[in-house]
């Protein structure tokens, strides 16, 4: 297939495992000699959370005092605000990553200004609004190819939707996340005060499908055997409201005698610079992601490159792609089962093999690997360019 056009849309410039993806998507594609431009509502104007090696474009977008609703109808409308001309809509395939974008992207093809666009489910939400649940629904229905980043939920789109969905998977940068340490991982600990440890390292923030709740709990048993121990949460940034379950953390917290903060037994990080979290993974003993719904688990193979072990729930997707050995598998409605995972993760000779299983593991999943399922992917979906005529 010659060089394409594409325009890959996501919902934001925060890091999130969605956006990640997109950007690492865009940057393997243009490798492959395709011109890959990721475009998301930008409120800040600061642009993207990381360099990208790859064309993006931060879209103008308004800031909003309302609720969820209202902050989704207007990154749509912000969308549509910029591809309403004939001239922004000049990409050859249209590739949206979120409802927002594939909401966005269902108005232009009835508006004929695009012939149809890919959407990429990375999982589906169970939204008690109406409102969100039909735009989710509607990214969906009125998408003409549809791309999953786990075999799980292509069962999941075609039981509810009847629609068949192509797994295209993940992958992870292994120059970037390696296991060598460098200066800035002391850098790192000492920013965040990080003491002998151990350290077990969350990331996501505080949200329910995350389980952090369930995280709190293993460690306040961690923390038992092992009194100097820290749990970092990092990350956090997130369109959906999470302020009624983050606060039955914090009081979950309180009961333990872990107050969370910028330091301490338990440290808050917020959004965290992608330049920082190779070193981070190192510095900590663990990733402890035994997620109750997730769509691929991205910082799962990040945390494997940089030689850190991880923890993560016997379920899908992690059923999926992990095998007995790579990685410490969980039931994550079991705290006791999760605080057990954390002391097998700190013993020499368990840590030394999924050291070197879950390198191998992360090696195997390629971006450009990925990017080429793309590719084949967007066959039939493009639109077909004229070919200049000659006197």
């Amino acid at each position: 297939m010659t060089g394409l056009r594409v325009a890959l849309l996501t919902h934001s410039t925060n890091p999130r495992g969605g956006v990640a993806h997109c950007l690492a998507l865009a940057e393997a594609l243009c490798g492959l000699g395709h011109e890959a431009v990721v475009h998301a509502p930008d409120p800040s104007g600061r642009g993207f959370f990381r360099a990208a090696a790859c064309p993006t474009v931060s879209v103008a977008a308004r800031t909003v005092t309302g609720d969820t609703v209202d902050l989704v109808r207007t990154r749509i409308n912000d969308y549509l605000a910029h591809f309403g001309s004939p001239a922004a809509c000049d990409f050859d395939v249209f590739h949206a990553h979120d409802g927002i974008g594939g909401n966005a992207l269902a108005t232009l093809k009835h508006r004929r200004l695009i012939p149809g666009f890919v959407r990429t489910i990375h999982h589906l939400d169970d939204f008690a609004e109406p409102q969100l649940a039909d735009w989710q629904d509607r990214s969906i229905q009125e998408a003409r190819r549809l791309l999953c980043v786990s075999h799980g939920w292509t069962g999941r789109v075609r039981a509810d939707f009847g629609a068949t969905a192509e797994m295209v998977g993940n992958g992870v940068d292994m120059a970037a996340y390696r296991p060598t340490p460098e200066l800035r991982d002391s850098v790192v600990r000492e920013r965040w005060a990080l003491g002998d440890g151990p350290i077990v390292l969350s990331v996501g923030g505080f949200e329910e499908r995350k389980n952090t709740l369930g995280i709190i709990e293993a460690f306040a048993r961690l923390r038992e055997r092992h009194s100097g121990a820290q749990l970092v949460i990092a990350g956090g940034a997130s369109l959906l409201d999470h302020t009624s379950y983050r606060a039955r953390c914090h009081a979950t917290l309180t009961v333990h005698g872990l107050a969370a903060g910028s330091s301490g037994p338990v440290i808050e990080t917020g959004p965290v610079p992608q330049s920082d979290m190779p070193a981070l993974y190192r510095v900590a003993d663990m990733l402890a992601f035994p997620s109750l719904k997730e769509g691929f688990g991205l910082c799962v193979l990040e945390a494997m490159a940089c030689g850190t072990p991880a923890i993560v729930s016997l379920r899908p997707p992690f059923t999926e792609y992990l095998a007995e050995g790579d990685a410490l598998f969980v039931d994550p409605v079991d705290p006791e089962d999760i605080a057990s995972a954390m002391a097998t993760a700190l013993v020499p000779e368990a840590r030394a093999q999924l050291r070197t299983a879950g390198s191998a593991r992360a090696a195997a999943h390629s971006w450009r690997a990925c990017a080429e399922r793309h590719r084949d992917a967007y066959a039939g979906c493009a639109r077909m360019r004229q070919e200049p005529t000659h006197a």
